[in-house]
């Protein structure tokens, strides 16, 4: 289980001062690692069967956009995920995600 661990959420050692700290630290790699398998579960039970690399790679396309620079010098902060490519979308209708994470956030400054 541990190499597994290692490859696929990029883990290596760290060493740590306290015993809490490793066990802590421990305690979120395999945190981790069961929400990993529970993604993939759910994703090979609807037909996708790619690496945790690929499907990390493939998601990490989308990305969501931010700043523009208004005339009156003022900034807005638009925060709005770009829409999903057609690979993204059969992964987050596997999951039942909203394609658009985060809905649309305003700021002016």
């Amino acid at each position: 289980m541990f190499r597994s661990l290692k490859s696929e959420l990029g883990l290596r050692p760290i060493d740590h001062h306290t015993e809490d700290r490793a066990d802590g630290h421990l305690f979120i790699t395999v945190l981790a690692y069961q929400c990993v398998q529970f993604l993939r579960v759910k994703l090979k039970a609807a037909g996708i069967h790619d690496s945790w690399t690929t499907l990390r790679e493939t998601l990490s396309i989308q990305c969501r956009t931010t700043t523009f620079r208004q005339r009156d010098g003022r900034t807005l902060h638009v925060r709005k995920a770009i829409n999903a490519e057609p690979e993204q979308m059969a992964i987050y209708r596997a999951l039942g995600i909203h394609s658009q994470p985060g809905g649309l956030r305003k700021l002016i400054a």
